[in-house]
């Protein structure tokens, strides 16, 4: 077994798609689709995501994700009022404890790394 993965963002299928929940939607009706491709046990996921526009709640919790976007934009909105706004090809961290939205502007995808801080590696 390769201790190298590469995550594939072209020729990737269908997908697994997926709503927002009800209760963090704020604007729209975006659809998810997720392409994950490699995980250990549940601590760790990578893949890619893709969304259409809308505007949820985000909420962190013990996640810890890094983001970098292939295409389109967000803006992401903290409690606290701030608020920052990536495109295609930034990179950017949403760390744990974060809270606040997530709006997608235009149509996204991204590769992302989720960690879960509060799991344990299988």
């Amino acid at each position: 077994m390769s201790l190298i993965k590469q995550i594939h963002t072209t020729n990737l299928g269908e997908g697994e798609q997926s709503r927002c929940a009800p209760e963090r939607l704020l604007e729209g009706e975006p659809l998810y689709t997720s392409w994950e491709q490699d995980q250990a046990g549940e601590m760790v996921r990578t893949g890619v995501w893709a969304s259409t526009p809308g505007k949820n709640i985000s909420m962190k919790g013990s996640i810890y994700e890094l983001c970098h976007l292939l295409e389109g934009t967000v803006e992401i909105a903290g409690e606290d009022g701030s608020m920052q706004r990536f495109s295609a090809g930034d990179t950017f961290v949403m760390k744990p404890g974060f809270k606040g939205t997530w709006k997608t502007v235009t149509p996204v995808r991204k590769i992302y790394m989720i960690v879960d801080t509060a799991a344990t590696a299988a």
